[in-house]
């Protein structure tokens, strides 16, 4: 089974497992922010700056979770689904070869540890992976058909850290870290590297049912 077929296979026995749920064992979050990629030095392209620099994406994630274990006690384990949209991952090279955009999705099924889940605040890891792609734009950055893909599919690693915060019993806000290691979009520059650090930093609502 590939990657993406199993990663929707989990989302699926999620969903059926949270029907019949009871006494709060959900979560439905909404998070938006930013995802950060450090810049990539360029080989064999002559240029008086040898830097490929991306942008700070706005990205968004959806998140449904279920609790498996705990949640009156110290800790709890939950298994969840991340699913993160970088709608427009700006790109800039001094040669004009690169596509000038691209968007990413990362769905990388997880579980994650509460500290104090029940608590006004409760921190948290994740650990998890699953299935990315990327589609690179049809044009060059500077003007010009790209040459290269404009489909990128990868496994993903997902490890994350946060803290959630009640304002009811059935909502809270959550602040988090994710980094989402995968392999490399297609941009027609040979960097070295075959896998890169998609850190998502943001904010958002849960919802616990």
């Amino acid at each position: 089974m590939s990657a993406k077929r199993l990663c929707w296979a989990v989302v699926v026995l999620l969903m059926t497992l949270a029907a019949p749920a009871t006494a709060q064992k959900n979560e439905l979050s909404a998070v938006v922010g930013r995802t950060f990629i450090s810049d990539q030095g360029v080989k064999n392209v002559p240029s008086f700056d040898t830097n490929l620099r991306f942008g700070n994406g706005l990205s968004f994630e959806a998140n449904l979770a279920r609790r498996l274990k705990g949640g009156e006690g110290i800790a709890a384990l939950t298994v969840e689904v991340p699913v993160v949209y970088n709608r427009d991952e700006d790109i800039h090279y001094s040669v004009n070869v690169v596509p000038r955009q691209y968007s990413a999705i990362f769905i990388t099924p997880s579980l994650r540890a509460n500290l104090l889940p029940e608590a006004p605040f409760s921190p948290w890891l994740s650990l998890g992976g699953g299935y990315g792609h990327f589609s690179q734009d049809s044009q060059l950055e500077f003007s010009g058909n790209n040459p290269g893909k404009t489909g990128t599919s990868t496994g993903v690693f997902q490890f994350g850290g946060g803290l959630d915060v009640r304002v009811r019993p059935w909502l809270g806000v959550r602040a988090e870290v994710r980094d989402f290691y995968s392999g490399i979009p297609h941009l027609n520059v040979d960097t070295g590297r075959t896998r890169q650090h998609n850190y998502l930093v943001g904010g958002g609502i849960v919802w616990h049912f």
